[in-house]
């Protein structure tokens, strides 16, 4: 059972302004994941290069991250580079690839001091090996850190994770180690790549796609989606207050009454 989606079309009702303090009177979602989506759309809208529209939203998980850390959300993951995304043009890929790098670079330090986690969910084995290098730095250096959890999906697609949760699942059937009575839902998410993390409370989609483009499928399943047009360099903490606002008007059931 899918979580209940919200459309918000890119433009907040001047009545609508929320603050820091509004939101933090109630529960904040512990994880809240994104979709960053619409770089390549803005860069369009400005007769720019894609690459510019990455270059721009990559500033925009700097100061997401930080509002989140503010707000006392425990995991932000946020959808870096998909599975399909080697599709896209090599000039584009390969800029990509180098993204981790640069910001590392410059955030690294303040992602420290701020006792930031970062982790990285996806197939690692496949990527450059700067762009390999600068991750596992960062994953070291902060795997001390009992703070904000900043969990990037690089080279992730939920169906691949799915599918060698399964093969590794056979293997243990096979090897004697588990029988297959055994496997239920709390086996399965033992055997993601998220397994040591709470699922997404609240997942926010910019650019106003209503999909979930082969992210965490198996994790989703009772969470809030808010969708908006706002094209991700655009995205704001004001844009990030609203969903967290949204999130707190509804009541979580869980397919119960």
């Amino acid at each position: 059972m899918l979580g209940k989606i919200w459309k918000n079309y890119g433009q907040l009702p001047s009545s609508v302004e929320y603050t820091k303090e509004d939101v933090l009177q109630h529960p904040v979602p512990e994880h809240v994941a994104i979709i960053m989506d619409g770089n390549g759309r803005w860069a369009k809208k400005r007769a720019l290069p894609r690459v510019a529209g990455h270059y721009e939203g990559m500033q925009v998980v700097r100061k997401i991250t930080r509002f989140a850390n503010e707000l006392g959300i425990k995991v932000l993951t946020l959808y870096a580079f998909s599975t399909e995304n080697w599709k896209r043009p090599k000039q584009e890929v390969e800029y990509l690839m180098k993204l981790p790098e640069q910001f590392l670079a410059t955030f690294l330090p303040e992602l420290i001091e701020e006792n930031v986690n970062v982790r990285v969910i996806g197939n690692r084995s496949q990527l450059p090996e700067h762009t390999r290098r600068a991750v596992e730095k960062a994953i070291e250096e902060t795997k001390h850190n009992t703070g904000l959890v900043l969990n990037f999906a690089l080279n992730y697609g939920s169906r691949a994770e799915i599918t060698y949760a399964m093969q590794e699942m056979a293997k243990q059937v096979q090897q004697g180690d588990l029988s297959p009575e055994q496997i239920n839902e709390e086996v399965v998410s033992s055997y993601l790549m998220t397994k040591d993390l709470k699922d997404p409370d609240l997942l926010i989609r910019t650019s106003g796609e209503i999909r979930l483009s082969n992210f965490m499928l198996w994790q989703l399943a009772y969470t809030e989606f808010w969708f908006t047009d706002v094209l991700w360099p655009d995205f704001t903490e004001q844009h990030l207050l609203q969903a967290i606002a949204e999130f707190q008007k509804r009541g979580r059931r869980f397919g119960g009454v």
